[in-house]
């Protein structure tokens, strides 16, 4: 019996039951695609519970189960908004230098989408995912730190465009031409080895010409020297778009894109609108990783929603589709297409979540549990 062992984060809010759900169903794929393979999932404290227990968010063990181990299945993390602790989920980026958050976007049949034709929306978002906003460089107005930041923009580099200085925060945005690089280069090989068409840089680079704009340049030079063959022999096109422009072509003529390449923020709000096309949040996956260390962890989406924990009624699409992209980061695909299929077929006949069923035409909605027993039966 060939054996993964695979270290689990539950998560806080809905993540019990989102987690469990993924787990239940992928054992049941990798049961039934393979006589000879299993999953050794390792459970490994986070979170509000791991604090109330251990007096720590995010304890060393932890993060070594995901050094040792170089994958990760984790549900959502509490994340208290304006203050209290730094985020969990950049704290894992930053830490493990996740640089790359990838965000495939699909449709399946069935699936209620606010678009016409939601089935032309195919796209697999490469984000940048440790500098930019992710940095955290930032000082609050009416500290003495923010005090003295403007004083060298003004004394120092001769700023005068602070409009209100007194009554302004301000925060720093790195862009490096290595981070730069390494991101584009994992976009063009995930192309090329995906027989994919294209690789898009969606940046800011006609405002914000050093940053931006630098990583449109370096992105270039990176596609001309490690994938010149694949481009002057028509196998691999790079382009670039304004983000702005982008999201507009996103919803006019989302079938013009396949691999797109972005910063840090432009790609949070361009992953979430991609999934809103193919029916929301709730069956969008994604993954952080670095592919130079061989590290990947792979998370629900969305947040920990409280008020609905505990009442069965989770959609857990999001966690479940991103522990398929770790079965497919570890060449099960076997066992990932039973569970695409049998998603697919479920939606196509009406049964879903409440969440999804109740945009159906022919909803039957599920509770989390019957959702996950008729996955199982399907698969």
């Amino acid at each position: 019996m060939q054996k993964i062992a695979i270290p689990l984060i539950a998560g806080d809010g809905v993540g019990p039951e989102v987690t469990s759900a993924s787990v239940s169903i992928i054992d049941a794929a990798v049961s039934k695609a393979y006589s000879d393979r299993a999953v050794e999932w390792l459970p490994v404290p986070a979170g509000q519970k791991a604090y109330e227990e251990l007096g720590t968010y995010m304890p060393d063990s932890t993060l070594e189960a995901f050094r040792k181990y170089g994958l990760g299945l984790k549900g959502p993390l509490t994340t208290p908004v304006g203050g209290g602790i730094r985020s969990l989920n950049v704290y894992l980026r930053q830490n493990l230098d996740l640089y790359v958050c990838l965000r495939p976007i699909r449709w399946f049949s069935g699936v209620e989408s606010p678009v016409k034709h939601p089935e032309k929306v195919n796209m697999v978002v490469f984000r940048e995912n440790t500098e930019d906003i992710y940095a955290g460089i930032e000082w609050e107005c009416g500290t003495p730190q923010a005090s003295r930041f403007y004083s060298f923009l003004k004394d120092e580099m001769g700023v005068e465009k602070v409009r209100f200085p007194e009554t302004s925060s301000f925060g720093v945005k790195p862009v490096s031409k290595e981070g730069t690089r390494r991101l584009v280069r994992a976009a063009c090989r995930y192309a090329v080895d995906n027989n994919l068409p294209s690789v898009t840089l969606v940046h800011k680079g006609n405002i914000m010409k050093f940053t931006e704009g630098g990583f449109r340049k370096w992105g270039y030079e990176l596609a001309l020297e490690e994938f010149g063959d694949y481009i002057s022999s028509g196998k691999l096109e790079v382009k670039d778009c304004i983000c702005d422009a982008f999201l507009q072509n996103a919803l006019l003529k989302p079938e013009d894109y396949s691999v797109i390449a972005t910063l840090n923020l432009n790609g949070d709000y361009i992953s979430d609108m991609l999934a809103a096309q193919v029916g929301g949040i709730g069956i969008a996956p994604g993954a952080n990783i670095n592919y130079e260390k061989g590290l990947a962890i792979f998370e629900a989406t969305h947040g920990t929603a409280p008020d609905i924990a505990g009442k069965n009624i989770v959609n857990p699409c999001s966690n479940l589709l991103s522990g398929v992209m770790l079965l497919e980061h570890i060449g099960w695909n076997r066992a990932a297409q039973l569970i695409y299929s049998a998603l697919e077929r479920s939606f196509v006949e009406g049964y879903a979540t409440q969440d999804l069923a109740r945009l159906m035409s022919n909803g039957n909605s599920l509770s989390t549990s019957e959702f996950v027993k008729r996955i199982i039966e399907l698969i």
